[in-house]
């Protein structure tokens, strides 16, 4: 019950890290109200409870200011990948790998998702569990279910699925630290992709995303697997243009919308050995010194699904190259 969850002791972080507090939620607000009473019906918690649980949330309006212009959308290519292919990540990118290096590469052939791209997606989320994250779960998805409207409905959904997890995985609610948008652990899962794809690597029957690594590496591996990563397939490929290619691009796209055969009709010439009927998307990478371009196979669409941003997703695979690269001795 829920009532237990909130008795618990703190088992994750380490709450004195958290902001100031702000202003406590008005259980009374008619859409508090709603949110509580279809809650406590749908799952079977006391109302009472989670009325409690609900006030004790701390509206935080710099979350709202975060989430209103996150980094992949408001700096270019160039600008994103100095953020993260660092020498610092690299490095401990393969210190990562060789620390856990029986179980990643155990559960990466088990699920048949490549090594470096489970360690790179935690290296971008959290510089290997070094930055989880200093925002109270509870108060990050209460301030975007109830004073974001935007994308209010998703929050409130995510904000009860993190309910159910603090009841399944004995949780303390308001204890636990994460991003400002309520993603949690090394691998920075939402409370509702917490509890899909969650993975109890080691059978001590329990799933903890903040300190048991072999739990966040198969999580993180069954994400991919689960979004439809394919074996030994390509992930990124380079373009050459023609001198007066036809193509245009629509930079919110991440869907694969041409194959290679029709970029290369428009002028795109993709450097890879794959198939012409292969489906793709072309992404804008933008440099320095102007406009560039790159090919997103099906993998790289699996990668966006985590984060819906090409920058995003093209940040994952360079540094997956990289610390490849490193481990396998064929880089600097």
């Amino acid at each position: 019950m829920l009532a237990v969850a909130l008795a618990l002791l703190p088992v994750r972080a380490d709450s004195s890290v958290q902001p100031p507090p702000t202003t406590s939620f008005d259980v009374q607000r008619p859409e508090i109200r709603a949110f509580i009473d279809d809650v406590a019906r749908r799952n079977g918690l006391p109302r009472k409870q989670l009325s409690k649980l609900i006030a004790k949330a701390q509206s935080q309006p710099k979350i709202v200011e975060l989430i209103s212009k996150p980094a992949e959308r408001v700096i270019q290519w160039w600008e994103y990948r100095e953020r993260f292919i660092t020498e610092e990540r690299i490095a401990l990118g393969v210190q990562f790998w060789e620390e856990h290096r029986e179980s990643l590469e155990r559960i990466a052939a088990e699920r048949g998702v490549a090594p470096e791209y489970i360690v790179a997606i935690i290296g971008v989320e959290t510089k290997y569990g070094r930055i989880m994250g200093r925002y109270r779960v509870l108060d990050a998805l209460a301030t975007l279910a109830f004073d974001y409207p935007p994308r209010g409905e998703f929050f409130r959904k995510e904000l009860e699925e993190f309910l159910l997890l603090s009841r399944e995985e004995r949780l303390d609610p308001l204890k636990a630290l994460g991003s400002y948008a309520g993603a949690m652990g090394g691998s920075q899962f939402m409370p509702s992709s917490y509890r899909r794809y969650g993975v109890d690597a080691n059978d001590d029957r329990k799933i903890d995303l903040w300190e048991d690594w072999d739990d966040v590496i198969a999580s993180t591996a069954n994400y991919f697997s689960e979004h439809g990563w394919e074996k030994d397939a390509p992930v990124l490929a380079e373009v050459e243009l023609d001198p007066d290619p036809t193509f245009t691009i629509d930079t919110r796209n991440l869907t694969l919308n041409e194959t290679l055969k029709s970029l290369a009709a428009s002028g795109v010439e993709t450097r890879t050995d794959a198939a012409p009927d292969t489906p793709v998307m072309l992404v804008s990478a933008e440099q320095r010194d102007g406009p560039a371009y790159r090919v997103g196979f099906r993998n790289f669409e699996v990668i966006t699904r985590y984060n819906r941003s090409a920058r995003y997703a093209m940040a994952v695979s360079d540094l997956a190259q990289a610390i490849a690269q490193r481990v396998r001795g064929t880089g600097p």
